[in-house]
């Protein structure tokens, strides 16, 4: 294996840094805004397309907001968001340091939209720690779409089965898989280094 890639939510970031809660679970105490009126009005209609690239996220979230939440602005709602989806999980990311120091190259393989790719890898500092990332927003298609793993694989211009991969959603192991990548799903009892193992054999 030349080359691991790691998802991002479930796996390298869980939560609110504080206590690993889900990030929306006091939206409604904190910014007045109903999770499930956010959730119907702008995540089950609109989020297909941001997290493809296809629309941009403050603009789109800025009109339903204008809607549904009229004294909240999308840049409250965006900051709020990021800084409460980022709760790293430091010892997974030392092993992957140590892995990569070894010679594995590391990039990220990610369902996000432009804005929280950015933050990802510039605030949270992953752009240190990772040769690069692969995103939704960015190619086009998401996990676990085929298309996003032959374009990933593209380019790195490695053969998939050089290329490993973790990830916590069973579909996204099964897509990668069928493609050639060399796959384990992450949950909470995961070590690194039976992953390793497991693409190694």
């Amino acid at each position: 294996m030349k080359i691991l890639m790691v998802d991002v939510d479930g796996v390298l970031v869980h939560g609110r840094p504080s206590d690993g809660l889900p990030l929306f679970t006091y939206l409604e105490r904190d910014l007045g805004l109903k999770l499930e009126v956010l959730q119907q009005a702008f995540f089950k209609t609109c989020w297909v397309d941001i997290v493809t690239g296809r629309d941009a996220l403050e603009p789109r979230l800025a009109e339903v907001l204008g809607r549904v939440a009229p004294h909240l602005s999308a840049r409250t709602l965006i900051d709020y968001w990021f800084e409460n989806d980022s709760r790293l999980e430091h010892g997974l990311l030392e092993e992957l340091a140590a892995l990569r120091a070894g010679g594995t190259r590391m990039f990220l393989a990610t369902n996000q939209e432009r804005m929280r790719a950015a933050y990802l890898m510039d605030q949270l500092g992953l752009s240190s720690r990772f040769d690069g990332i692969f995103y939704s927003a960015a190619l086009g298609h998401q996990k676990p779409s085929a298309e996003f793993f032959r374009l990933a694989t593209e380019r790195v211009e490695l053969p998939a089965g050089q290329i490993g991969f973790i990830d916590d959603v069973e579909a996204n192991i099964e897509a990668a898989r069928q493609f050639g990548w060399k796959a384990m799903q992450w949950t909470s009892g995961s070590k690194l280094q039976d992953a390793i193992a497991a693409f190694s054999a």
